[in-house]
């Protein structure tokens, strides 16, 4: 029996059927308190189609799901090797020319033409909606939070605290909070752009000036706590912030020079142009950053804090500005939220939100402006997906499930994300190789 055991086909068989029965379970139908074990038992024995050809049992889906699995794990760990090392030759020479810098502006400049064209092709409202309201927005989050994590190596779990103080930074000037609007009475959202950004840089620095010293996991704990306390004062705070009821109506964004008359109504379209141009803005602005002084600095304080120091590179310096330049796209896509729903409440800044801003940019890869980018898109576009045309056994609760269950998978089989930069892979690859630490890879720590 040991022997058979320690076939590692046989191993690999038991794992595979683990997974299977987990994904069968996670899936399944609900449980009730009359019947607690009906979620476990239907996982199994509720019937379904498989594959569309004919109907059977749950349970022999998932077995053949199993095995399906087991087979491409074994035929990867025999011609995986092959297969990278043929790929990587074959595509050697694609490579060399996407590094061209006039053909990776002309792609740049395709697929923002492609952007500005899309809403042309796309009419369903629901798709534009989501467009603006979980593709853009969660672009502008996910770019800011490469700064932090990506670019300076800073694990922050509460980045969505920047998001609220935007958001509720709109509403008070705007009029719509029970505090009195500053400047006099209040004002046209496009004028809270400027200074939502500056309250969230603010933020930023007060955030970073005492809490950046620390490192690793004490540095995410604190940052976590930061998250809470905005969701916590803005709940709470009912004079101040409106409590849980939320704010009151926030205008939407209008334009009144002279015979130019226009206001953003309902319609999200002009809601996406706007956020497209933002989108474009930062990209240039984080891409200038990334090969600059500033992004050097943030690279040598990443791969290795302390030999940064000793070459006279202020850490603290240099990670108070990654908090607060990474805060600035949060506080703009705050204020579109703001401005286009109408409305900000608490319930809307958890803890969840701020842990699917980091698998976006896990995903995508972190330090890399291109693959947070994609996988941002990549990421929200199936979410929404899954909740517009759900799937036969799709259960939106189990959302974050997915999620979770994608950022594991991503931290296993590639660590460095979907499309990585080179200088993060070169991280990672030393590390594997023994010459680095995984964990400064990850968190941006020094032993």
């Amino acid at each position: 029996m040991r022997r058979v055991w320690d076939n590692p086909l046989v191993r690999r068989l038991m794992a595979s059927m683990a997974i299977a029965v987990v994904v069968a379970v996670v899936t399944g139908p609900p449980g009730s308190s009359e019947k607690p074990s009906a979620g476990l038992s239907g996982s199994f024995a509720e019937k379904s189609s498989f594959f569309g050809l004919f109907q059977t049992r749950r349970f022999v889906v998932f077995v053949a799901f199993a095995l399906l699995f087991w087979g491409a794990w074994s035929l990867w760990l025999a011609w995986g090797e092959m297969v990278k090392f043929r790929s990587t030759k074959l595509l050697r020479r694609p490579r060399a020319v996407t590094e061209r810098r006039s053909i990776r502006w002309s792609a740049a400049i395709v697929l923002i033409v492609i952007g500005f064209l899309l809403p042309t092709f796309v009419h369903d409202p629901f798709w534009q909606t989501v467009m603006v309201e979980q593709i853009a927005i969660y672009v502008l989050l996910a770019l800011g939070l490469n700064v932090v994590v990506g670019f300076a190596g800073l694990l922050d779990l509460g980045f969505v605290a920047f998001y609220a103080i935007g958001a509720y930074a709109t509403a008070w000037v705007t009029g719509a909070l029970p505090t009195p609007a500053p400047f006099g009475g209040p004002i046209n959202p496009f004028f809270a752009i400027p200074i939502a950004i500056v309250m969230v840089m603010l933020a930023g620095i007060i955030l970073g000036a005492p809490t950046l010293r620390l490192r690793g996991d004490y540095l995410a704990i604190v940052t976590l706590g930061f998250g809470e306390i905005i969701a916590i004062f803005a709940n709470n705070l009912y004079g101040i912030t409106g409590g849980a009821t939320g704010t009151n109506q926030i205008p939407h964004f209008s334009i009144h020079l002279g015979p130019v008359k226009y206001l953003w109504g309902l319609a999200p379209v002009p809601y996406y142009y706007l956020a497209l141009g933002f989108v474009v803005l930062f990209l240039v602005v984080f891409s200038l950053l990334e090969h600059s002084r500033v992004g050097r600095a943030w690279t040598a304080i990443r791969e290795d804090e302390v030999a940064a120091e000793s070459i006279g590179i202020n850490p603290l310096k240099y990670k108070v500005m990654a908090f607060s330049i990474g805060a600035a796209s949060s506080g703009f896509a705050g204020v579109m939220t703001a401005a286009q729903t109408n409305f900000v409440s608490p319930t809307s800044f958890g803890l969840l939100f701020s842990i699917n801003i980091l698998v976006l940019v896990i995903f995508g890869g972190m330090g890399s402006i291109k693959g947070v980018l994609i996988g941002a898109i990549a990421i929200q576009t199936m979410s929404m997906y899954l909740i517009h045309t759900p799937p036969a056994g799709y259960q939106p609760p189990d959302l974050y499930i997915y999620l979770g269950a994608l950022l594991v998978v991503m931290m296993i089989f590639r660590p460095a994300g979907l499309f990585p930069s080179r200088r993060r892979k070169r991280e990672i690859g030393l590390a594997e190789a023994g010459e680095g630490h995984m964990d400064e890879v990850l968190t941006g720590d020094v032993p």
